[in-house]
This record gives C-alpha cells, sequence and structure tokens, in this order.
C-alpha cells in the first residue's frame, strides 16, 4: 500500500474494524517514511457474469429494484427489500466465488422472496423461469399448497 502523501511503498496497520454491515474492513495505517496517518477500506469483490459475457461488479440495487417490480401493489416494505437483497448477498458471499452468474443470483433470489411474499414470487418466479402458459403458474401453485399443508401437518404433529 503506497502512502497517499509521499508515496513510501509500504505501510503499517495500526487498526483494523469491520465496517458496520460487516462486509467491508476499515483499517488505519501509518507510512514509516513521513509517520503520516490514512485509512483504507478493503472489500472483497464480487462480480457478475451476464448472460451476454458481459462482466459487472455485484449491486444489491439492482436486485432491490428487480424484485421492486415484482412486490408492485404488495405489502412489501423498502425494508424488507433491502433486507431481501442483504439476503441474497451474503448467501452468494457464502459460496467464496468472486464471479457469480446472473442465474445463479436469480436462483438465490427466490427462496427468501418467496418467504416475504408468495405472490411476488409468483411473478418473479414467471419471469426469471419464463413460464410460457397457465400449466406453469398451476404447477407453481400446486407445489407452494402441497409445501403449505405439509407444514400445516407437522405443525399440528409436533404440537
Amino acid at each position: 500500500m503506497f502512502c497517499p502523501f509521499c508515496r513510501y511503498p509500504d505501510s503499517r496497520v495500526i487498526d483494523s474494524r469491520t465496517s458496520d454491515d460487516g462486509l467491508s474492513i476499515r483499517r488505519r495505517r501509518q507510512c514509516p517514511d513521513c509517520g503520516r496517518r490514512f485509512s483504507t477500506t478493503e472489500t472483497a469483490s464480487l462480480n457478475v457474469v451476464k448472460r451476454s459475457g458481459v462482466v459487472q461488479p455485484f449491486s444489491r440495487e439492482k436486485i432491490v429494484s428487480g424484485v421492486r417490480k415484482a412486490c408492485q401493489g404488495r405489502p412489501v416494505t423498502d425494508t424488507d427489500l433491502a433486507l431481501l437483497a442483504q439476503r441474497v448477498e451474503e448467501s452468494i458471499r457464502a459460496t467464496g466465488a468472486s464471479q457469480v452468474d446472473a442465474n445463479d443470483i436469480g436462483l438465490a433470489i427466490l427462496p427468501p422472496l418467496r418467504e416475504l411474499d408468495e405472490v411476488a414470487y409468483l411473478r418473479f418466479a414467471s419471469v426469471y423461469q419464463g413460464f410460457d402458459s397457465l400449466e406453469d403458474f398451476e404447477s407453481a401453485i400446486t407445489l407452494l399448497r402441497v409445501e403449505h399443508e405439509a407444514a400445516r401437518e407437522e405443525g399440528l404433529t409436533e404440537a
């Protein structure tokens, strides 16, 4: 790390702290040559490979804007969307990959969106998974109903 003041090619870390969101580290450094102090912020890069092959930096805002369309008219707040985007990013970062396909991000969005709002989930899945017919919607709804029924029965048997 070059000193921003004298351009000395090294520095000493005095203090390290994680940021509020836990996704970056703030380091306080001191130059051994001129003695001045400065701060750096370190983050792990995460890139998205689009279907076209273009590579872009990961963006929570893009997740929020994409999911917001599916949530139009639903009782979903901006805070809910921000938390969903955070969960998606955490699940993707947990894989340890520095590059992820856009398709994998879409798959990572589906489970938390389903927990948040099933109608928004169906809307998003219909576009993302390319529902072509009423049968596609019917099978997705049937699957939701079966899982609701199983969860309800599980709740009754555990009580």
